[in-house]
């Protein structure tokens, strides 16, 4: 018999998992178990570090220029992929925050790859100039091939992968990544997954 508690619960299990979703093929390209999760600060309480690392297809991306970017070629590090468009304000607001981590970790094994989901690419470019960040290295998927990869349906969205391209973790939506407590974790990330 389904109770009205009953059916809460059941709609509260279903509206979470629809909010954490994870594409189809990479459910089923389990690479490796993680082990025991990495322990999170606060303000990292929404990334979701996988129990199994997962392979996912090889798509490529072009940049600003025309140059051709894939996940592959980052071989022994850890890849931050981040997800963002010139509609999406939020996302306007992790740049600069994304920029300081990729300098921060320029001599480690972290990359971050920012790919702008926009349709209409050739506004991307204008778009950081108008912004005063023009100096920021993006890189364009407008036929959203990063469908292939992980769900482009919410910017901003960050997704982790191990030293050998598999995804390893995700967070969708905005977070704060210029706070003290996030550099220490992503050194533990780097720890741990950039020589898988």
């Amino acid at each position: 018999m389904v109770t009205p508690m009953n059916k809460t619960l059941i709609l509260t299990c279903l509206l979470a998992l629809s909010s954490v979703f994870i594409p189809a093929d990479a459910k089923s390209n389990k690479v490796y178990n993680t082990g025991e999760a990495i322990n999170k600060p606060m303000i990292m309480s929404r990334f979701i570090e996988m129990q199994s690392a997962r392979e996912v297809p090889d798509v490529t991306f072009t940049d600003t220029e025309g140059g051709e970017i894939n996940l592959k070629q980052y071989k022994g590090k850890v890849v931050m992929v981040n997800l963002w468009a010139t509609w999406c304000a939020p996302c306007i607001k992790e740049i600069p925050q994304m920029e300081n981590i990729r300098q921060t970790n320029i001599d480690k094994d972290l990359v971050v790859l920012p790919i702008s989901i926009d349709e209409e690419s050739e506004k991307v470019k204008p778009f950081l100039a108008r912004h005063g960040l023009s100096h920021y290295k993006t890189w364009l998927d407008p036929n959203k091939d990063i469908d292939q990869v992980m769900p482009a349906d919410v910017v901003p969205a960050t997704y982790v992968f191990d030293g050998s391209g598999n995804l390893i973790g995700f967070l969708r939506g905005y977070l704060d990544w210029g706070d003290k407590e996030v550099q220490p974790y992503l050194e533990k990330l780097i720890a741990k997954y950039a020589k898988r």
